[in-house]
Parts: C-alpha cells; sequence; structure tokens
C-alpha cells in the first residue's frame, strides 16, 4: 500500500509540474498578446497622425497654390503704362479683381501699389464678376508718372497676391527701349 501511495503521489507531482508549465506557457502568451496589443494601438497612432499631417501639409499647398496670378503678358502701352495679360493658375478657384493685389517695386523709390480691379476679360466667354481659371484677363497698371515708371536699362519687381492665396513674382526687365509695344516680361 506503500508502493501504491508513492506512485499516486508521483503521479500528481507530475501532474502539478506540467500544470505549472502550462499556466507559465498561458501566463506569457496573454502577455505577448497584450504586448502585440500595445504596438498596434502605438502603430495605428502613428498612422493616423502622418495621414493628418499630409492632409495638412497638401491643405496648405493648395491654399498656397490656389488662385495663383499667371502673367502671360506685359508689355509697354501707348500711355507709358503697363498692360498686363493674365490668367489664374489651372485648378484656382476663382477670385474677386478687388482682391487680388500688385506692386511694383524700383531699386530708389517707393513702390507703385494697387488691386486689378480694373480688369477686363479678353476670352470670348469671359465677363464681368469674378476672375475664373480657364479665363484670360487684361489690366493696365498705372506706372507713368507714379513712382516706377519703365526706366531704360532697369529691371523692377512685380508682386502679385491673390488674398490670402500663392504670391506671383516677376522681374520687369526694361531694355534700352521703352516706347510703346515693348515686351517687359
Amino acid at each position: 500500500m506503500v508502493k501504491n501511495m508513492k506512485r499516486n503521489e508521483m503521479k500528481n507531482e507530475n501532474s502539478d509540474n506540467l500544470a505549472a508549465m502550462g499556466i507559465g506557457a498561458m501566463i506569457v502568451f496573454i502577455a505577448l498578446i497584450l504586448v502585440a496589443a500595445v504596438a498596434s494601438a502605438v502603430i495605428i497612432q502613428t498612422a493616423e497622425k502622418l495621414q493628418q499631417n499630409a492632409q495638412t501639409t497638401g491643405d496648405q499647398t493648395q491654399d498656397q497654390m490656389a488662385s495663383k496670378i499667371m502673367p502671360l503678358s506685359i508689355v509697354i502701352d501707348n500711355g507709358g503704362d503697363l498692360r498686363m495679360t493674365w490668367e489664374l493658375a489651372p485648378g484656382s478657384e476663382s477670385i474677386q479683381f478687388a482682391q487680388i493685389a500688385y506692386s511694383i517695386t524700383c531699386t530708389a523709390n517707393d513702390p507703385d501699389a494697387g488691386n486689378l480691379a480694373a480688369s477686363a476679360a479678353v476670352s470670348a466667354n469671359g465677363g464681368a464678376g469674378p476672375a475664373l481659371a480657364g479665363q484670360v484677363y487684361q489690366v493696365t497698371l498705372p506706372v507713368n508718372g507714379n513712382n516706377c515708371p519703365p526706366t531704360a536699362n532697369q529691371n523692377h519687381v512685380l508682386t502679385i497676391a491673390a488674398g490670402n492665396s500663392g504670391f506671383t513674382y516677376e522681374v520687369l526687365s526694361y531694355g534700352a527701349a521703352t516706347t510703346s509695344g515693348t515686351v517687359v516680361v
């Protein structure tokens, strides 16, 4: 009978050891699941933050490019002023002419400034109202008799700001002649 008791005790000890190993394996398994859950939460949070940053950057870029003015040509007209033919950049949103400001800066004088409120549509389907993408417009920039008239062999800088959107910079290059019809851009 003592022999039988010892055998039963041995079986119980083996069963206890196997049970302890199983519980240990289960604890390790649960710990791995928890670590994986935390790691996946961090990865998801990082991916969301990257997506938000990309969206913000895209929106800022679109705001900078939206309603940007593209001068097609600038020539000296009969009165010595500058006649600018322009259009909005492709994909731009409409903008009121009065919200488009310009400034012509020369070396020694204060800049000439104003807005493009006097713009007129040149293209056949243009008209009054806000500037639209795909339309060509023309405006006279009064500079003759102002601070920065066309001056032979000088460069002036034209800056155009379309509302809160993008800026356009153009160098007005005056050659030896500043007569009517001279192209400066």
